[in-house]
Parts: C-alpha cells; sequence; structure tokens
C-alpha cells in the first residue's frame, strides 16, 4: 500500500531555513494537486501552500515570500523551502495528495502523510 513519507523536518533558530520533502513510497501512476499543511499544538490544522500538476501555485498569507513549494513529477515528490523561519512556524508538517492514481486501471484516492516535526527557535 502506498504512502505519503515526509523528511527534512527538524530544530532551526530563527531567522534560518529548512526543506520539506514528501514522495510516496512506491510506485504510482499520476498524483494531482499537493499540499502542505500544518498544525501547532493546540491550533488548528491550516493549509500552507499547494501546486497542481499543471503548476498552478497558492500560499497562505502568512508564508508568502518566505516559503516555496515545487514539485518534481519525475520523482513524483512534493517540496517545501522554508526561508526566514520564525518561532511561529512551528509545528507539524504534512503533506497531502488530493488524488494518486497508483494504476491506471484503479480509481485515484486521497492520501496523507504521518507529519514531519518543525521547531524553530528564538
Amino acid at each position: 500500500q502506498v504512502q505519503l513519507v515526509e523528511s527534512g523536518g527538524g530544530v532551526v533558530q530563527a531567522g534560518g531555513s529548512l526543506k520539506l520533502s514528501c514522495a510516496p513510497s512506491g510506485r504510482v501512476f499520476s498524483i494531482a494537486t499537493m499540499e502542505w499543511y500544518r498544525q501547532a499544538t493546540g491550533k488548528q490544522r491550516e493549509l500552507v501552500a499547494s501546486i497542481t500538476n499543471r503548476g498552478d501555485i497558492k500560499y497562505a498569507d502568512f508564508v508568502k515570500g518566505r516559503f516555496t513549494i515545487s514539485r518534481d513529477d519525475a520523482k513524483n515528490t512534493l517540496y517545501l523551502q522554508m526561508n526566514s523561519l520564525k518561532p511561529d512556524d512551528t509545528a507539524v508538517y504534512t503533506c497531502h495528495a488530493t488524488s494518486i492514481i497508483i494504476n491506471p486501471t484503479y480509481v485515484g484516492l486521497p492520501y496523507w502523510g504521518q507529519g514531519i516535526q518543525v521547531t524553530v527557535s528564538s
């Protein structure tokens, strides 16, 4: 069974950078829109950024100018480059695919990653 696996999280000082990656654990046929969400302790999950399979991108206002979402469809990998990190960016970051088609004969299904911790120290 395919899972989305995130990597690249960790602890960084305020003003620093991290790059998150997210990829399926096995071979897939196609992936539609991919998104990064985050959830801080005691807060609701919020959408950080999204990118369609055509390359259309949207950002939450609180990351505009600091974060960059991208994808490499040859590797089926989603990225989130995070610069100028702030303590308020501390959260569990989770990737989401609105639809992954594993096999052309199968119906596409949404998938979530397990999440990865990003901690920004002041």
